[in-house]
């Protein structure tokens, strides 16, 4: 039963998610004693370098028809590398990237699939039992795939990445695949130092800001810490921030390891995309505030005052000045 692993790219650089789930990949391959095999759709620098990681072959496919994501093509490449290497597992990051083709390519092999996964699979006396988040977050859900080939992706944040020593065999990797039906005209890259999808630290603002001016203290501590910013749906639906900054329920679901929520009142729809974050704090001056029920750590305070004197406070720290 061979493990062969999605290696999401983007101009050519490998992203963070996929290193996680090359880690978890090949810590999955070598529970099951085989090997993990990474499959590259497009170019990228050194993918013998994927062996750092515990993957022992890197088949790489270049070409036209790899330079934007299309979900058939990239569905029918995976599928004949799955065929080529006779793989019983397949794993994908549970991203953009993964979550339209995973799903495409479970179809094509009959393969049972769990999206989303937040550990290795328990694979004692034969089965195959993954566990997942179920109920925005609340419990988890211990699912046994029975198929012959089982398709997995892994949430952000959720394995550690390892990283070790050693090269991997690199194999030109030629799919039949018919010609991209999605014709990309323009890209509009979202400006930003971290972004908010591969995030370990995250400062996120709500209504509590009372306007798009006030946001210059969200992005100072952003700064300070080296995290991405986000913030709450209302705050987007106002055009205080761009969408694409949302997170919750009906946005970005993310798992960091430190989530700062300031003037947030903490909806259920919010906290969907955020309790899965290694540590929450929360900064709001409502002290019955729904979200430290579920914080780690909070302020009761008025985010006007303590912002500017935690950002103060990590600049001393840091030695910033």
């Amino acid at each position: 039963m061979s493990v062969l692993i999605f290696a999401d790219q983007a101009e050519g650089h490998i992203k963070k998610a996929t290193l996680e789930v090359l880690s978890y990949g090949a810590a999955l391959a070598q529970s099951l004693q085989t090997t993990a095999t990474a499959v590259v759709l497009g170019s990228i620098e050194n993918p013998a370098d994927l062996g750092k990681y515990g993957i022992k072959k890197v088949l790489v496919a270049a070409g036209a028809a790899f330079a934007h994501l299309d979900g058939q093509v990239f569905t029918q490449a995976i599928v004949q590398a799955a065929a080529a290497e006779d793989a019983k597992v397949i794993v994908f990051p549970h991203n953009a990237d993964g979550k339209a083709v995973a799903p495409r390519v479970a179809a094509r092999l009959k393969a049972g699939m769990v999206a989303g996964v937040i550990a290795l699979p328990d694979v004692s006396g034969g089965g195959f039992v993954v566990r997942k988040n179920v109920f925005s977050g609340k419990a988890f859900a211990d699912i046994s795939i029975t198929s012959p080939v089982k398709v997995i992706s892994l949430n952000p944040n959720s394995f550690r990445i390892k990283e070790g020593e050693g090269q991997a065999e690199v194999v030109p990797f030629q799919p039949n695949v018919s010609a991209p039906k999605v014709k990309v005209t323009a890209v509009n890259k979202v400006s930003g130092e971290v972004p908010l999808s591969e995030a370990e630290i995250v400062v996120s603002g709500g209504r509590g800001l009372k306007g798009p001016e006030n946001w210059g203290m969200v992005e100072d501590l952003a700064r300070v810490l080296g995290a991405a910013t986000a913030c709450s749906r209302p705050v987007a639906d106002a055009h205080w921030r761009p969408h694409h900054e949302h997170v919750g329920q009906t946005g970005l679901t993310i798992r960091p390891n430190l989530y700062i929520a300031i003037g947030i009142s903490g909806a259920i729809q919010h906290l969907a995309g955020v309790n899965g974050s290694k540590v929450i704090v929360v900064i709001n001056k409502d002290p019955e505030a729904p979200f430290f029920k579920a914080a780690d750590y909070g302020i009761v305070g008025d985010a006007f005052e303590v912002v500017p004197a935690f950002t103060a406070a990590v600049k001393k720290l840091k030695g910033l000045g």
